[in-house]
């Protein structure tokens, strides 16, 4: 949306973005674009990735992977309270 707003007359208040830069740099508002274009390449091939990675598991185990799942050893007690209880067992 940035690069979006810096290329678009009506909604950029300082049209100092579509300024060309110094000789060999390109405008703020070009460099927005190029970067809104990597960081979607990028999320596709890391999606594409995993993607990939989920359907190996599958093929390799023989069940769809699914995301671990810790169980919980005990509820009823937090972090916080079996520290203090670790702690308070060394004075034993």
């Amino acid at each position: 949306t940035e690069a979006r707003d810096a290329t678009a007359k009506a909604a950029n208040d300082a049209r100092d973005e579509d300024l060309d830069g110094p000789v060999g740099y390109d405008s703020a508002a070009q460099r927005k674009r190029e970067f809104a274009a990597d960081m979607g390449v990028q999320s596709h091939a890391l999606r594409m990735a995993a993607e990939g990675a989920v359907a190996a598991y599958k093929e390799i185990v023989g069940e769809t992977w699914k995301p671990f799942d810790r169980p919980v050893d005990n509820p009823g007690h937090s972090l916080d309270r079996k520290a203090a209880v670790a702690q308070m067992s060394a004075f034993d």
